[in-house]
């Protein structure tokens, strides 16, 4: 059988003229668009464009497979109106994406409490951070830090949540080592793939030029906490952890704006609405820890 997200690929390459810009419109990487198309080739055993300067062109086999790719698509908008987007149920999979310090520094808690007031929807938090492809279904609902919501492809759906901010941290310990002349150098605290932000500063403390690596955010924390040094963190992480203060003269810095992303008819589910109603409160009140607002620190 024709599988219909290759068909879903080859209908958006077929009216953008170029996999680039089909890829654009769908969120997703060109290889995969043109990985789809070859997979619709393959089954039909037909080539479904060819190449040129300009672009590319149907040939003879991919204009007759237009025609139904067409109905099918009506056909499946039809099918998602009629009966997904009516599912009034309270129960069955809910799938959320988010990224992992999201999950585990400030959401888990809300997201228990949902569960224990909906103990029939099925969830499956998905903490990557890994876009995943609410278009294809990956994910009913992603929370996500975008900084420019004209980047989000046209097809989502989002309501949008309070700002988000970073700051520089470092150990109370360590800080409180500092100002009493501890010899010990300060180094900065990073995740490898990422290295020192551009808009990280040390304020007031001198950094070394040797910096401490890790792989992970977590691992990032742990060692920050150990003393090694100081280290960028969102403000809802630093700010509500203990035994981390601010980096005395270091300025804040706006990630961008959270926002609850859905796709399609999806978002008209009864268990989606729910859900993305009780977090988006949820983040509201959250929005002065977001925004590094919420207690005043050294």
């Amino acid at each position: 059988m024709v599988d219909w997200d290759d068909v879903r690929y080859f209908l958006a390459a077929a009216r953008e003229g170029s996999v680039r810009a089909a890829a654009k419109r769908l969120g997703v990487n060109h290889a995969t668009v043109l990985r789809r198309i070859a997979q619709l080739e393959e089954r039909l055993g037909a080539q479904m464009f060819e190449k040129l300067p300009s672009g590319y062109r149907l040939t003879a086999a991919g204009e007759e497979v237009l025609e139904f790719a067409h109905q099918m698509e009506a056909s499946s908008h039809l099918l998602e109106t009629r009966v997904f987007g009516r599912d009034e149920s309270v129960r069955g999979l809910l799938r959320v994406t988010l990224a992992p310090p999201l999950a585990a520094h400030l959401l888990m808690p809300d997201f228990a409490d949902f569960a224990r007031l909906h103990p029939d929807i099925e969830m499956d938090i998905l903490s990557s951070g890994e876009l995943a492809n609410l278009t294809n279904r990956e994910a009913d609902v992603a929370i996500r830090v975008v900084y420019d919501r004209k980047t989000l492809p046209p097809n989502l759906h989002g309501l949008k949540g309070p700002e988000v901010f970073g700051g520089v941290y470092i150990a109370r310990d360590r800080l409180a080592a500092w100002r009493a002349g501890a010899p010990d150098p300060i180094r900065w605290i990073v995740i490898s793939s990422h290295g020192i932000p551009d808009w990280a500063s040390a304020g007031e403390v001198g950094a070394a030029g040797v910096p401490f690596r890790t792989t992970d955010a977590e691992a990032q924390i742990v060692a920050v906490r150990q003393g090694l040094g100081m280290t960028t963190l969102p403000c809802f992480v630093g700010d509500a952890d203990p035994l981390l203060a601010r980096v005395p003269g270091a300025d804040l810095h706006m990630y961008g704006t959270l926002w609850l992303l859905t796709q399609g008819e999806t978002r008209k589910t009864k268990r989606v609405r729910l859900f993305t109603e009780f977090v988006s409160r949820r983040l509201a009140a959250y929005a002065p820890l977001l925004a590094g607002l919420s207690i005043s620190r050294d």
